[in-house]
């Protein structure tokens, strides 16, 4: 059978790490290829590493199709929820994954244009004798509190991950993805200048945790001291001008969706 490798679907779930598609690699020869790949038409949408394995090895696998998809978003849905359910993955990845989940059912506020499977011919809706995966539900937009719950991780945290997604440079990413540094101090460290958070980053574990213990030290040296009128003013100053950016940035989102 034909089947067909979305670039962009493999890379919207962080890959294995080289232990663990070892580890998979091993069980798969010693047991065989145990669960069915999910198919939408003829595009592969889980098990990737499965099916790389087998066509390796030359080893046979079962195929399913999901007939309820009727978007990439669905598609999407479905793959995030499925590594949500995993116990292998990261704090920090819950947190992207649930922040892509968030993204994804607010965009559903908009008129949405449904995208047809890549191949519509061969196959019964369900192949072979596996269960067919879950339908994509109907769900409406997450607070920050059934985001964290659906995550499995606590509301701050979700606030810390989307303080690293917006502020981080890669290099600070790649820090807390490896779990060399915690979220809680990556989130710290991403309120520096791009510059500094480089620096901190090359300079490993105790360089990127010393910053962030000067940042908080920094932050209480400012709550114990009274702020001058100026400061005031400045701060306010600030604080609209990033509010007139981020107006801004939404009108063009919104008028972009409409258009």
């Amino acid at each position: 059978m034909n089947i067909t490798v979305n670039e962009e679907l493999l890379a919207y779930i962080d890959p294995l790490t080289p232990d663990e598609h070892a580890a998979l690699e091993r069980s798969i020869l010693a047991e065989g290829c145990r669960d069915a790949l999910v198919l939408w038409g003829d595009v592969l949408v889980d098990g990737h590493n499965r099916y790389g394995i087998c066509q390796k090895h030359s080893l046979p696998f079962n195929t399913v199709q999901n007939a309820s998809f009727k978007s990439m978003d669905d598609v999407h849905l479905w793959m995030i929820d499925q590594h949500l359910g995993r116990r292998s993955v990261s704090d920090f990845q819950r947190g992207v994954l649930a922040l892509r989940k968030k993204d994804i059912l607010a965009g559903r506020d908009q008129p949405a244009k449904v995208e047809a499977p890549a191949d519509t011919s061969g196959p019964a809706p369900w192949e072979e004798s596996a269960a067919p995966p879950p339908a994509p539900a109907a769900e409406p937009a997450l607070t920050r509190e059934a985001l964290a719950k659906a995550a499995r991780i606590s509301s701050a945290t979700i606030s810390q991950i989307e303080k690293i997604q917006k502020t981080a440079t890669p290099e600070l990413v790649a820090a807390v993805k490896s779990g060399t540094i915690s979220i809680s101090t990556a989130a710290t460290v991403a309120t520096l200048p791009a510059e500094e958070q480089l620096a901190a980053a090359a300079g490993g574990k105790k360089e990127l945790q010393q910053a962030a213990r000067q940042v908080r030290n920094a932050k209480a040296v400012e709550r114990t001291e009274p702020e001058s009128p100026e400061g005031i003013i400045a701060r306010l100053k600030q604080t609209v001008a990033e509010l007139t950016a981020e107006n801004a940035a939404l009108r063009a989102q919104l008028a972009e969706q409409m258009a």
